[in-house]
């Protein structure tokens, strides 16, 4: 992995833009360290952060990352291939969800990061690559999806201003509905191994309630651990009180889900 410096945004997070391979392919991420990371000795958790957006629309935020790492987090997030300078061709949920896979490792392998503790966050198309993260990186702590893409099919319905996009990327739906299946989480919800949080407004014009919905119905359904919290009114970005209230409690929730982590493995060891 290299490591390049960045300005820092918030005061007590240092940021970096990484480089590293998946696939063969020299790609780029951001990387926000807290403070902490350098000063604990204690290994601290960490966020993989999957953006939202394709090419310059929805890039990954140095603020959004830097308040996030402001919780005590090591955030990673990939801006996927062909994006920021990186090889390839952005696939909009394709191959290039093997660069979260490949930034899930890299994760892993980083001096203070808790291997126990790295947790995956999607935003917007951004949902997409964390459910796929959920489903293939195995040891993963929980997902949150917020104000996710579910459904690539419902998306193409909804969005009528992102059909040529989708088109020349993935195809026609009725044409090449295999690719639409293989970028829909929903249909492999049972291969989810952690728990899962959806946040979602009530008012997303961007990414309508109704994935969440459909999410939090079909993890039901797999008997999968899942919780479910929609903000009244909010749309597709939360703005204010409704973004520092909700980022708060999904930091809370996410600590939770650490503990109980932990009890469990203190309990299999006295048992042996």
């Amino acid at each position: 992995m290299m490591k390049i410096p960045e300005p820092s945004v918030v005061p007590g997070v240092r940021l970096y833009t990484v480089s590293y391979y998946s696939e063969g392919l020299l790609v780029k991420a951001a990387l926000a360290l807290p403070e902490a990371y350098e000063k604990s000795g204690t290994p601290l958790p960490a966020l993989l952060y999957c953006r939202g957006g394709i090419r310059g629309v929805g890039k990954v935020s140095p603020e959004r990352i830097s308040q996030m790492a402001a919780f005590g987090y090591v955030v990673l997030a990939p801006h996927y291939r062909g994006n920021e300078g990186g090889e390839g061709r952005d696939e909009f949920g394709g191959a290039d969800r093997h660069d979260v896979f490949a930034a899930y490792e890299l994760l892993r392998q980083m001096p203070g990061v808790d291997r126990e503790r790295i947790s995956v966050f999607g935003f917007s198309r951004g949902g997409i690559m964390a459910l796929l993260a959920a489903m293939e990186c195995e040891g993963l702590l929980a997902a949150v999806v917020w104000g996710g893409v579910s459904d690539l099919l419902l998306t193409y319905e909804e969005r009528v201003d992102l059909r040529r996009m989708l088109r020349r990327i993935v195809g026609h739906p009725r044409k090449q509905a295999e690719a639409y299946r293989e970028r829909t989480p929903l249909y492999r919800v049972a291969e989810i191994a952690c728990p899962v949080l959806i946040i979602h407004g009530t008012e997303d014009a961007n990414v309508g309630v109704e994935h969440a919905l459909r999410l939090e119905r079909a993890l039901r359904e797999a008997g999968k651990p899942n919780e479910m919290w929609l903000a009244e009114g909010a749309s597709h970005l939360f703005q204010g009180r409704d973004m520092a209230t909700y980022t708060r409690r999904m930091f809370a929730w996410l600590d939770a889900r650490g503990q109980e982590r932990i009890s469990r493995e203190n309990a299999v060891c006295e048992e042996r």
